[in-house]
C-alpha cells in the first residue's frame, strides 16, 4: 500500500527542469518582462527555454517557461512573484 505524502514532502526531485505556464494579455513587453521575473529566481533561465502561444483571437499570450527548480522554496517564491505581477492573469 502506498505511503501517504506528508505535507512538507515534495513530489519533485531537486534539481529538475520544471515547466510553468504563464498567461497574460497580449502586449509588447509581456514576454520580456516574464523572462526578467523568472531570471531573478533562476539565474540559468534564458528566453530559449520559453515557448509562446497566442490565443486564437490574439488577445492573450501563453508562455511556458522551463525553470531549473532547485528547491520548493524557490518554486514557491517564483509562483508568488508571477501570480502577483500586474501583467499576469494565470499561473499554472
Amino acid at each position: 500500500m502506498p505511503q501517504p505524502t506528508l505535507p512538507n514532502e515534495s513530489l519533485i526531485e531537486y534539481p529538475s527542469d520544471f515547466p510553468i505556464k504563464i498567461m497574460g494579455a497580449m502586449q509588447d513587453a509581456f514576454a520580456q518582462t516574464m523572462v526578467e521575473v523568472v531570471t531573478l529566481h533562476d539565474p540559468t533561465f534564458h528566453a530559449g527555454k520559453m515557448e509562446m502561444r497566442p490565443s486564437s483571437k490574439g488577445n492573450y499570450l501563453a508562455l511556458t517557461v522551463t525553470v531549473r527548480a532547485t528547491s520548493r522554496e524557490q518554486l514557491d517564491n517564483l509562483y508568488r512573484a508571477l501570480s502577483s505581477h500586474p501583467m499576469v492573469k494565470v499561473v499554472l
